[in-house]
């Protein structure tokens, strides 16, 4: 039976940098993996009813799992809802995504809902491959780096 999950997180970062590192291809590839896979993004086209297909490549034995969707809302700096859909036919259905960012005294509380993840995936390995996404998204998103 397909279940759902939700990730919060809370960044010390400005809600603008933090939805801009949910669509910016670069960012995504830099953040998005969890650890010891790396990323590809083949395409993103972030506006509503855009697409966007992605590659998560295992660096142990370079078993590729890819995935790919449709934005259904965007709101920027507020909201972000999309699908995802696997290629591997064991991991059937499809996956609706919601990001939710709400400012907070500290910076931004991002709070990420999936619904409809496949009961092959143990919800513990979701769990920890979300937590080690957003303890990479906070080190691209909380650095404050001056212009030069």
């Amino acid at each position: 039976m397909p279940y759902s999950l939700t990730q919060i997180r809370v960044f010390g970062a400005p809600a603008e940098r933090v939805y801009r590192a949910l669509i910016d291809p670069a960012a995504l590839a830099k953040w998005n993996p969890p650890d010891g896979f790396t990323a590809v993004v083949h395409e993103l086209d972030a506006r509503v009813g855009g697409s966007f297909r992605i590659s998560f490549i295992n660096f142990t034995n370079g078993q590729t799992h890819s995935f790919g969707g449709e934005y259904r809302e965007l709101v920027p700096n507020e909201k972000i809802v999309a699908t995802d859909r696997f290629d591997d036919p064991n991991l059937p259905g499809e996956i609706v995504t919601t990001y939710l960012l709400r400012e907070v005294s500290t910076g931004t509380e991002l709070a990420v809902e999936q619904m409809g993840l496949p009961d092959v995936i143990p919800a513990d390995a979701c769990r920890m491959g979300w937590q080690q996404s957003l303890e990479l998204l906070a080190r691209l998103v909380e650095p404050e780096i001056p212009a030069e």
